[in-house]
């Protein structure tokens, strides 16, 4: 029995690398685009940081070019860090690079891909996006909530103004999640959590799914192996896993009973949120050709909670940090939007489309700091990208990072300027690939005019009423730009400013 087990220890990987030799001949073949060699069995894992995976893949491109190819233990993966490429993935060939790839914690969270962010292309999500485009992102429903966007602002202006008074530090980063979330919240289901237990209980669980939602499985990595699910159980991610899902799905199952209590029903349809909508959608089976269940409104409502609440928050926080650590480019924007407000005493929407610098500020900090660094694709066939062979199903990963940093694009790369979007026709609408945020194509965020509308109304309010300034016990050299693992990009460590109200 010893000498059996000693012989399946010894031969184990050199039954795995016979195995897996065709590949690693393919994978280092012309055809295929440029990448660091892959290792028997791993692939290339020992090369990547999941803790920053885009800052890992861009370091990695640096060596390789724009199209990396690796592969991450069985999966075949590119990483794309250029606008001409992301175009061509983008734009040129969106049809066979518009899927998602079937990762663990995204088929977990996403009810085995039944939402719009995460699921694969298909009826299903075509069906999905039709209803949140048209009941939750109509021009007309969005323009009616425009008095809860403007409350929640005059809310959290008013606790600011509190801690001004009283000289407290402001944890920026913590007031607006705080803030971004009940603004989307009070828009999608109707409801405002105050800044008790409750909410911070909601921000503790995006919190776990940022974390788990990007997190290293085995499964992933080795489909089909029998022992690679029992790893990540012995491991305890599969535990984390379950335990993070399940509290949210506890949320998620509150809010939909709340809507189905009959002193809360509306019978006005103009007052129905997004809930109401699809539950009314999943009773009359005649609205769609889509069978829809309450698995299809939690992922929906996953979709607005992630991508709704935590890119504004990131995008919000990292503007008020790079704005610290450049005064002079705050002090410009501050008196572009006093000169434009006036004593209004507050800046609300219609003062927006008149700010041009801060617009200018918002391009710059998403360039260098896009909400959602890295985009996951999957090929939906196999395909020619630049003159290499890309296999059907490969994990594609258009690093909006590295993009944003690319010398070829972008003069002076690493350095803040929104200077240099003055004058210039370069958005972030999908058009202009040097600066892709929410993506591009197809797949592009159903929800990025409501995104940018609360950041510039948010940032712009923030630069109004307040003068900003480091607390006494920090300087310039201090302020980092360390960033949390997550689909979504936050700040790692807290902002916290010391504000004193502008006369």
């Amino acid at each position: 029995m010893e000498f059996l087990l000693q012989f399946l220890i010894v031969s184990f990987p050199l039954i795995f690398l016979l195995y897996l030799l065709p590949k690693i001949i393919k994978n280092n073949s012309r055809l295929y685009a440029p990448g660091p060699f892959a290792l028997p069995f791993i692939g290339n894992l020992h090369q990547i940081d999941y803790k920053s995976l885009h800052t890992s893949l861009w370091n990695i491109s640096k060596s390789y070019g724009p199209i990396v190819s690796l592969r991450i233990g069985f999966m075949p993966a590119i990483v794309v860090s250029s606008a001409s490429v992301a175009k061509d993935v983008l734009k040129t060939q969106d049809m066979i690079f518009c899927s998602r790839p079937p990762l663990l914690a995204l088929q977990k969270f996403s009810y085995n891909g039944i939402d719009v962010a995460l699921s694969s292309y298909n009826k299903n999500w075509s069906e999905m996006r039709k209803i949140i485009t048209i009941h939750l992102l109509n021009q007309k429903r969005v323009q009616s909530l425009r008095y809860i966007r403007e409350d929640e602002v005059l809310r959290t202006m008013n606790k600011i103004h509190g801690l001004a008074l009283s000289s407290n530090r402001v944890n920026l980063s913590e007031l607006l999640q705080s803030a971004t979330n009940n603004v989307m919240i009070r828009m999608s289901f109707g409801k405002r959590y105050e800044d008790g237990h409750e909410h911070k209980k909601i921000l503790r669980l995006l919190d776990d799914l940022q974390g788990m939602i990007t997190d290293f499985f085995i499964t992933d990595c080795w489909p089909g192996l029998p022992f690679a699910g029992l790893i990540d159980k012995l491991t305890g991610k599969m535990g984390r896993l379950d335990k993070c899902f399940q509290n949210l799905d506890m949320f998620y199952q509150e809010l939909i009973e709340e809507h189905l209590k009959p002193q809360n029903m509306k019978s006005n349809e103009e007052d129905h949120d997004i809930i109401d909508v699809l539950i009314q959608h999943m009773k009359n089976p005649d609205l769609n050709t889509l069978e829809l269940t309450y698995n299809h409104i939690k992922a929906i409502i996953l979709d607005i909670l992630a991508a709704g609440t935590d890119t504004s928050a990131a995008t919000l926080t990292w503007g008020m940090t790079t704005l610290i650590k450049h005064p002079e480019v705050m002090k410009k924007a501050q008196e572009e939007v006093r000169s434009v407000v006036g004593k209004n005493n507050k800046v609300v929407e219609d003062d927006l489309r008149k700010l041009t610098y801060l617009k200018a500020v918002i391009k710059e900090v998403m360039r260098l700091y896009p909400p959602t660094p890295l985009i996951p694709r999957e090929t939906l066939k196999e395909t020619i990208l630049h003159g290499y062979k890309i296999e059907s199903k490969t994990l594609v990963y258009i690093n909006t990072w590295a993009i944003g940093r690319d010398p070829e694009s972008w003069k002076d790369p690493e350095e803040s300027l929104p200077e240099r979007f003055l004058g210039s026709d370069i958005d972030f609408k999908g058009n202009n690939f040097e600066l892709v945020p929410f993506g591009a194509g197809r797949r592009i965020c159903p929800g990025m005019s409501v995104g940018v509308m609360v950041i510039e109304l948010f940032l712009a309010n923030l630069l109004y009423l307040f003068d900003w300034s480091l607390p006494d016990d920090m300087t310039s050299e201090d302020i980092d730009f360390e960033t949390k693992p997550g689909l979504t990009m936050h700040k790692k460590n807290a902002l916290n400013l010391l504000a004193c109200v502008h006369h």
